[in-house]
């Protein structure tokens, strides 16, 4: 129940309207199934005369009355009406008004039971719409480090199959847990009324039988977490295979990641075999207990009746049968709620792998009072710049100056910082020391919407999207014309290969781009950015994947997306950067060298050997 209120707390407050009519509909409903359960009582007096004798009737009220002389006035009323009906109208008829009225309970206990289910729908669907869309949100503005982290696939894992499973247990749970406990506590009420021996009896064996459905429940909810964690594990290898099946192939390594593959499958499959099994272990054990439960009940309840010794009993024949009817009616809730806190624990397990994604904090943080920069004036400056990604210093005290209009490019072997250094200026990551300033301001001071805006990526690898040449073009830009579509692809030499396709700018390009080749994907990607128009622009070994072919009508491209901008290049092959303003030396994380290529040659040092390497 503690998870439960949680939950409740958690979730609802949105669907308050939506609560309050299930809640009205089930207490209705409630009611109505009293009433019709209480037909049995004069039913059986008329079939069996197991009730004889004239009645009178009896006066009360609230305010004059306990609570005890209202039941039995209530109850000697309604036999004082039927006997007159049984006088006047005779047996039969009497039945078939007893019928009738049966009838009548029954439709409106079905009918509120339905409105009910009708007012639960939009919650249980709009719970999981809520989370879906708190996670996407909360994955698209987490910082990237977090996704180096972790498995796309585990993530991906928590944003489906966990997100499903708390619809499956948590959300389809709720009827269970708004209706059963409403008819617990009214049926519970009636079962007092009626006879308080016999129900001070039974609740002495429920906590035996509470005891034991909670320690499964506990034990489900570990098994449920190991499960959903090892089902994260399996997507993130099938993610791992799809991304790498021309290198398996390449490598005759099927054999290899199927064997991989089936370790993980096999444990998946055990796992979920114990939780299942403990799961199925629900019904059973509610209903042995209930019906030991049920057994008690029928003994201690034939003894008041006739271990009388010349007294009235406690209770007559007819209430104990409408008393039985009323208990083993509570035991289905009863049960309902137990196999609920099952099936709550297993989804409670997957909201704390969800949780973990949702209470991650965001280390790139807006601050409040951040300013507005609409325009790029002056220069980006680092000014003592380290940073790291873990232990060790991926940049040590970085010192350059860019100004507006100027080309700089960052060269030097792999991990020597070049592509972390131009993560920084967008916020990728933010820097433990120093500052990094556009006009004078730091960016940490800069809004997020306003700093990306001005600056445009080409990244190595050209990300596109499962859409058509259009839309990916125009990814990120309001408002785009088709002329202005096409004026930026035919400044990034795509337009007639564009046109070449069966649908022309509306042709879908495939998964990741998955139809075109590099250059074309390079290409189109250098279009997107010559679209958004940025003042900054960011290259990112933009070539360096490219077939000679390409590259030319690439670099092309690039050479028109660079007028009249500020350029930051990370470059591998030096040819592509022969004519840039400042080139910039990297080794493990320092600037070793600077200046112009002609100028870098003379002076025959780091940059002058990696020339060398490389033919021009």
């Amino acid at each position: 129940m503690k998870d439960f209120i949680f939950l409740v707390r958690r979730f609802l407050p949105n669907y308050k309207r939506y609560v309050f009519g299930n809640i009205i509909c089930n207490v209705l409903s409630t009611i109505f199934s009293l009433f019709s359960f209480g037909t049995i009582i004069p039913i059986l007096q008329i079939l069996f005369g197991m009730e004889s004798g004239a009645k009178e009737y009896i006066d009360w009220s609230f305010s004059d009355s306990s609570m005890g002389e209202i039941g039995a006035a209530l109850k000697n009323n309604v036999s004082f009406y039927i006997q007159g009906y049984i006088d006047t109208e005779g047996a039969s008829m009497t039945l078939l008004y007893l019928g009738l009225f049966l009838v009548v309970m029954t439709f409106l206990k079905t009918g509120t039971a339905f409105l009910a289910g009708y007012y639960l729908t939009p919650i249980q669907n709009g719970v999981l719409r809520d989370l879906r869309k708190s996670l996407f949100d909360k994955v698209l503005g987490l910082h990237l480090s977090f996704f180096s982290e972790e498995h796309k696939g585990d993530i991906i894992a928590r944003m489906t199959t966990d997100v499903t499973e708390i619809g499956n247990s948590i959300m389809s749970s709720l009827e269970s847990m708004f209706k059963n406990p409403i008819m617990v506590t009214v049926y519970f009420i009636v079962l007092i009324t009626i006879s308080w021996q016999l129900t001070v009896f039974a609740l002495l064996l429920l906590p035996v039988a509470g005891g034991l459905i909670g320690y499964i429940g506990k034990t489900l909810k570990k098994k449920s977490l190991l499960g959903q964690t090892q089902t994260g594990q399996m997507l993130s290898q099938i993610e791992e295979t799809l991304g790498g099946l021309r290198i398996i192939k390449a490598f005759n390594a099927e054999h290899k990641v199927s064997a991989k593959f089936d370790e993980i499958n096999d444990m998946v499959r055990k796992t979920f075999i114990k939780m299942n099994r403990k799961y199925i272990l629900a019904h059973p054990v509610s209903e042995f207990l209930g019906t030991f439960i049920i057994v008690a009940v029928l003994w201690y309840g034939g003894t008041l009746i006739l271990n009388t010794e010349g007294r009235a009993p406690i209770i007559s024949a007819p209430e104990f049968i409408y008393y039985l009817v009323i208990f083993y009616s509570i035991i289905n809730p009863v049960k309902d709620i137990s196999r609920a806190s099952y099936t709550i624990q297993k989804g409670m397990a997957s909201l704390e792998r969800v949780d973990f994604i949702l209470n991650t904090e965001n280390n790139i943080k807006q601050r409040p009072d951040a300013v507005s920069l609409p325009k790029f004036n002056e220069k980006i400056e680092f000014q003592h710049v380290f940073f790291k990604y873990a232990d060790n210093w991926v940049l040590n005290d970085i010192n350059i100056t860019i100004k507006k209009g100027q080309t700089i490019a960052l060269v030097g072997q792999s991990g020597s910082g070049k592509s972390t250094m131009v993560d920084l200026v967008p916020r990728f990551y933010d820097i433990q020391e120093g500052s990094i300033k556009i006009d004078s301001v730091d960016i940490r001071d800069i809004k997020l919407h306003d700093l990306r805006s001005l600056m445009g990526n080409v990244n190595q690898e050209a990300i596109l999207f499962n859409d058509t040449f259009f839309n990916n073009i125009t990814f990120g830009v309001e408002n785009p014309t088709m002329e202005d579509v096409v004026a930026a692809a035919k400044i990034a030499n795509a337009h007639d290969f564009i046109m070449a396709t069966p649908e022309g700018y509306n042709t879908n390009i495939g998964d990741r781009g998955g139809k075109l080749s590099g250059g074309q994907r390079q290409r189109i990607s250098i279009a997107r950015a010559i679209l958004k128009n940025p003042p900054i622009l960011i290259l990112d070994e933009a070539t360096s994947a490219l077939d000679t072919e390409s590259e030319k009508l690439v670099q092309e491209a690039i050479d028109n997306l660079m007028k009249n901008r500020t350029s930051i290049i990370v470059a591998h092959r030096l040819s592509t950067i022969k004519n840039a303003d400042v080139i910039y030396v990297m080794h493990e994380g320092e600037i070793v060298e600077q200046g112009k290529h002609d100028d870098l040659i003379a002076l025959n040092g780091y940059y002058k050997r990696l020339c060398d390497m490389q033919s021009f």
